[in-house]
């Protein structure tokens, strides 16, 4: 059993990139970003325990993708960081950011060569450039620029993380906390992902896959007398709205569903649980925006939709260019893109009762290329 816990800290929110994607969920091939920098660092460390820190609310989506501990992060990297010590059992602990994609095999092998000189082992580049600070020129040879991964003593760190001083590496916190730090040459090519422009010299990244994702959605809901009736984002002229959670719009409901299922993201009742009152009486095509943002951070681009209504009444003909348009705008698609068609059921069942109707909705999706634009 090793002696070392590989700690990756992906609980960021990405402010700086500027992108929809938050850079945890750029595409390599079909991995998103966390996944392939945690197996290419596994590939060197194959028998040390896996910790990685990430966003509550994207823990039950990368669960399913792998075999390590997922910990909520916190508000800062240096709680997040806290957050996942708790799960470390090791003498030794390796800290690493997501964003340090490239990470070469020598670079973990030389930490780990070097583990018994110092408190803390951490890479270190230097600075050949000029350096001032304020109106003062700096010696540059006592300048260095910190790298991840760093190679730490498990306890050493946890204490010297007990501050309530917030440090940006570990090695700082430990040498604030008394301890001592060895430095090993690092490597340009461990370059961390900070700006959009980071990626393009990142060699070890691959493009995104180029594969389409299609999913489908059913949904289905009641009439009900004197309620507002809103389907596909447009208020239709009728006696009879929907009795449901939200306003009942069954159509986007059945379109969230088939956006979710394409990329894989669960479905409308994980992301908008109707036992929640912050969804009683929502608008439905808030909850559409959200679904796509949800995606578009999660590394997707909408493609296509095409949904087909089921109903006896009311008629839909004369509203389905609007809602085309309307949700259209909301999935950032054209409305050549997208398609809305409609059927009875010949008078046949609830639907053709006119007790409520139904809508199917397909939809696809692709990787967000960020590589090209």
């Amino acid at each position: 059993m090793s002696d070392l816990t590989l700690v990756l800290l992906a609980a960021g929110n990405s402010s700086r990139f500027k992108v929809p994607v938050k850079k945890q969920w750029l595409r390599i091939g079909h991995d998103p970003l966390w996944l392939y920098v945690t197996n290419r660092i596994k590939e060197s460390l194959p028998d040390a325990t896996i910790i990685l820190s990430a966003h509550a609310d994207e823990i039950p989506f990368m669960t399913p993708l792998c075999d390590f501990t997922v910990v909520a992060g916190g508000e800062t990297r240096q709680q997040s960081l806290k957050n996942a010590l708790k799960e470390v059992n090791t003498p030794y602990v390796m800290v690493s950011d997501i964003a340090r994609a490239c990470i070469d095999p020598d670079l973990i092998a030389r930490l780990i060569a070097h583990k018994n000189l110092a408190d803390t082992i951490v890479p270190a580049l230097d600075v050949h450039d000029t350096v001032v600070y304020g109106d003062e020129t700096i010696e540059r040879e006592r300048v260095k620029r910190i790298q991840t991964p760093q190679l730490s003593k498990t306890e050493v760190l946890r204490r010297a993380l007990k501050s309530d001083t917030e440090y940006t590496d570990e090695s700082s916190a430990v040498v604030a906390s008394g301890g001592t730090r060895y430095f090993i040459p690092g490597d340009p090519r461990a370059a961390k992902i900070t700006h959009t422009a980071d990626t393009a010299s990142l060699e070890c990244l691959e493009s995104p896959s180029s594969a389409i994702f299609t999913g489908n959605g059913f949904d289905v809901h009641p009439f009900e007398e004197g309620k507002p009736m809103v389907l596909g984002g447009v208020a239709i002229e009728s006696p009879v709205g929907f009795r449901a959670h939200s306003d009942g719009d069954v159509a986007i409901h059945a379109l969230i569903d088939a956006l979710l299922g394409a990329a894989c993201l669960g479905d409308i009742g994980m992301l908008f649980p109707d036992t929640d009152n912050l969804y009683k009486n929502i608008d439905s095509k808030l909850l559409l925006a959200r679904c796509i943002e949800k995606l578009h951070s999660f590394g997707f681009v909408v493609l296509h939709a095409d949904i087909t209504i089921i109903a006896q009444t009311p008629k839909i003909s004369p509203y389905k260019d609007q809602m085309r348009r309307t949700l259209a705008s909301l999935l950032h698609i054209p409305p050549a893109r997208l398609n809305v068609k409609a059927t009875t059921t010949e008078h046949l069942g609830f639907i053709g009762r006119s007790e409520g109707l139904g809508v199917i909705a397909t939809a696809s999706v692709h990787y967000f290329d960020w590589k090209h634009g």
